[in-house]
């Protein structure tokens, strides 16, 4: 199973940040739209994500609500058919929710920087360090915690819910 740090932050001034970030990147950004379908499930969180091109992929992933720096486990399987996927998932578990947005990715090193715009919540920040194999949490805190500083994003602008429990939260 992978795993990554993860934060998310509130954008306090989305435009200025991402400027910092694609200095910060290695290489101009990728801009991707995305719609994440989430499923009943009684562990972790199940998502099929389908991207504008009609391929998708289905991940399962584990994270902790933290308003930090948190460790996600996850598998990724891609799929070149994510309606049937969908049909044949929310047939047998249930939709739970649909989080569309609109993001920008930086690379930095070990870091996918990601700057959403997020339908119905507003924009954010996320940064995922992919860890390698026997690297150790405390290394992807540092990395994750650098890149904060380096983008100005401060205690009180992060997020302890995924997207999907935001959206769930205001309805």
């Amino acid at each position: 199973m992978a795993r990554n740090i993860e934060i998310k932050a509130h954008a306090r001034n989305f435009k200025e940040q991402s400027h910092i970030a694609e200095k910060l990147g290695d290489g101009l950004p990728k801009i991707i739209l995305q719609e994440d379908t989430f499923f009943n499930v009684p562990v972790g969180r199940l998502k099929l994500r389908v991207f504008e091109d009609g391929t998708g992929e289905l991940i399962q992933y584990e994270r902790e609500n933290s308003r930090g720096p948190s460790e996600s486990n996850y598998l990724l399987s891609p799929t070149d058919n994510p309606e049937s996927l969908k049909e044949a998932l929310a047939n047998s578990l249930g939709l739970r929710a649909v989080v569309k947005k609109k993001r920008m990715v930086f690379l930095c090193g070990q870091t996918r920087i990601h700057f959403d715009q997020v339908e119905g919540l507003g924009e954010y920040i996320e940064l995922e360090v992919v860890l390698e194999e026997k690297q150790q949490f405390t290394e992807g805190v540092a990395i994750a915690e650098e890149i904060m500083l380096r983008l100005g994003i401060e205690e009180n602008d992060l997020v302890d819910k995924a997207y999907v429990d935001l959206l769930l939260d205001r309805t």
